[in-house]
């Protein structure tokens, strides 16, 4: 019979002498009758040091890969039948030839590594099996089966397999030394005299056959569980920095060409090019805005010393395009941060205080770019404001620098003066306007800002702003560009005057840092208090942001002889006091003067009827309602519109 693959078979009397051929099929046999005791061998040869748990897994690994490569043919009838347990198994010429196979490479996965040759594939951990968040090992036997183990990890790996060629299968010194031999090993009997000193075999075909060394027959038990958690998160982490690495090798560059197959449709964009080029910037001639019909930014002339510096413009579009990690970006709610979709138009580029300081518009944000005088762009801050459909008194000002507390102010060319003016000292005291010094360019000297101010309310500074339509009033609430205060019926409101805030400026510190493009205040309603002794006002605040979610109501009770009002109700995204919905129902438990405690609850000109219900109970036919109730009770209120429509309380 003519085999691909042979191999000697070693004979019991005589490792050396020749034996029968061995093709696959009888190999696979032998393997799968004799696999535990093959596994056994190996794990019992392989250094102590792999440790248990991977001294199995290699055990494993390096009796199946014990199979010769190739395929026998010829008649596999001649073929030996495997053999009974009662037979035993030396005269399997097939498992003959797997032990000396397995005994070779546990040998060498032995051999410790050297710079100065590749290391075979027995010496790297296996490959398969692989079991993941489990560590195997055999099970533990007694003491006698821990001393055997501790003096097999003393011996070298040639003595150490022929202590188990000995022990376990049970072969004679001359068939020991030839198996080494066959196997590689230079000196077998230096191997057999270690062995020697270790003690005698004797014996230790029972200690070597039991659970202690049985690769087969295993416990499980997980492995470091904190530290498998840290490698899971290390290898994420390792996944996302190669997708990041590979998105950003896919960009477009000297790596695309323009009509590349993956190459994304901004990769030769000409405006986002262009968007880069300080030459390319719009710049409006400085009498534009006089015989435009338009009253915003697009007509806002490119004012400031510094609008020639093309390395300044150069370093704020290239910020704004790719700001790096050290520039400080801010952005109000709603309003993205990412790069101009072309050339932007130019507003401001100049010297404030100690920064240097360009003001962009693309048509709907403005972008705030400012370096240190002496730094460069280290340290550079960048922010952005959304004033999409911004006209008239919406486009008054821009904010170009904070320092120290104090605010200071680009204004429109159309501004004719500008006046601070507090509004919590009274309209009448003289301290109560400062008129606000301006450059030729419109830049307002500083002044202090509400936006930037800590503690106690004392102190509210609005900005009002005079052209040939007349005043304006707007105050600084941390973003780009002023909010403008407004006084009247939602839908209808009117230029505020600094009586209709005076008692209403501390609450619009509520507002700040949300985006807000107008405040609007409504005195809906007056009531005459039970006792007699005046009437107070009920007014409602609401503050609009330029992204049109996230509005801000307030409702506050004014009784008479009081400068400041008592804050009702408050709600966020309610559609109460706007233009859409100019409707609003809130109430207050008020003290008399004699101490008598009331629920006082007011609603819009068209509220019909007002219940009240929970703690109190009471109903009104009228938009007023005043119940007798006890301190500290908490009270649910209804109500009905002249059309029908019912209200809830403002909460």
């Amino acid at each position: 019979m003519q085999s691909q693959d042979v191999a000697p078979r070693p004979r019991p009397a005589s490792a050396a002498a020749p034996g029968p051929v061995v093709d696959i099929e009888q190999a696979e046999a032998a393997l799968v009758e004799h696999y535990p005791r093959l596994v056994r061998l190996a794990y019992l040869v392989l250094p102590p040091s792999l440790g248990r748990n991977r001294r199995v897994l290699t055990a494993h690994a390096l009796t199946q890969r014990t199979l010769p490569r190739g395929r026998a043919s010829g008649d596999a009838s001649v073929l030996p039948a495997q053999k009974t347990a009662a037979e035993g198994h030396d005269g399997d010429p097939g498992y003959a030839y797997l032990r000396l196979r397995v005994l070779r490479t546990a040998l060498e996965a032995g051999r410790p590594l050297t710079f100065r040759a590749w290391p075979t594939r027995a010496q790297l951990p296996p490959l398969l099996p692989q079991v993941w968040g489990l560590r195997l090992f055999p099970r533990s036997g007694g003491a006698d089966e821990l001393a055997l183990d501790q003096r097999l990890s003393a011996l070298s790996a040639p003595a150490r397999a022929a202590f188990v060629l000995r022990g376990l299968e049970r072969m004679a010194d001359a068939d020991v030394r030839g198996m080494l031999a066959s196997a590689g090993e230079g000196d077998p009997a230096a191997a057999l005299a270690e062995a020697d000193a270790v003690g005698a075999a004797e014996g230790a075909d029972t200690l070597l056959t039991s659970p202690e060394f049985d690769p087969c027959s295993l416990q499980a038990r997980p492995t470091d569980l904190m530290r498998r958690r840290q490698h899971v998160k290390a290898a994420i982490a390792a996944a996302a920095a190669v997708a990041v690495c590979g998105a950003l090798l896919g960009m477009p560059g000297d790596g695309w060409g323009p009509e590349g197959a993956a190459a994304p449709p901004y990769a030769q964009n000409p405006a986002a090019r262009a968007a880069l080029d300080p030459g390319k910037l719009t710049l409006v001639p400085a009498g534009a805005w006089e015989s435009s019909a338009r009253t915003d930014f697009s007509v806002w002339p490119a004012r400031g010393a510094l609008t020639g510096d093309k390395g300044l413009l150069r370093r704020a579009l290239a910020v704004w395009a790719r700001p790096g990690e050290t520039v400080q970006v801010s952005a109000t709610p709603g309003t993205p941060s990412g790069a101009p979709p072309g050339p932007p138009q130019l507003l401001y580029a100049g010297e404030v205080d100690q920064s240097r300081v360009v003001v962009l518009y693309d048509g709907l944000r403005i972008a705030r770019y400012a370096e240190a005088k002496d730094g460069g762009t280290r340290g550079a801050a960048l922010d952005f404001a959304r004033v999409d459909g911004a006209s008239g008194a919406d486009a008054d000002a821009v904010v170009l620098g904070r320092a120290d507390g104090n605010v200071r102010y680009l204004t429109a060319p159309w501004v004719r003066t500008a006046t601070v003016r507090d509004l919590l000292k009274s309209p009448a005291a003289p301290a109560g306007t400062t008129p606000l010094a301006r450059s030729a360019d419109g830049v307002t000297e500083p002044f202090a800002s509400p936006a930037l101010q800590t503690g106690a309310c004392r102190s509210w500074n609005v900005l009002e702003l005079t052209d040939r339509t007349g005043t304006r009033m707007s105050t600084d609430l941390g973003e780009l560009t002023p909010a403008r205060l407004t006084s009247g019926r939602p839908g209808r409101p009117g230029d505020a005057s600094a009586a209709d805030w005076s008692p209403l400026a501390c609450s619009l510190a509520d507002a700040r840092g949300q985006g807000v493009r107008s405040v609007n205040s409504w005195s809906y309603a007056r009531q005459p208090l039970p006792d007699g002794s005046g009437t107070a006002r009920w007014l409602c605040t609401r503050a609009d942001t330029w992204r049109g979610g996230g509005p801000r109501v307030l409702a506050q009770f004014h009784a008479p002889g009081q400068r400041y009002g008592a804050v009702a109700a408050k709600a966020e995204n309610a559609s109460a006091c706007g233009s859409k919905d100019p409707h609003v129902l809130a109430g207050v438990l008020w003290k008399s003067v004699k101490g008598d405690w009331y629920l006082l609850a007011a609603g819009g000109k068209d509220t019909a009827s007002i219940r009240a219900t929970g703690g109190v109970s009471g109903v009104a036919r009228s938009n007023l309602l005043a119940v007798r109730a006890e301190q500290g009770a908490r009270a649910e209120l209804e109500g009905t519109l002249s059309s029908g429509r019912e209200i809830s309380g403002l909460r």
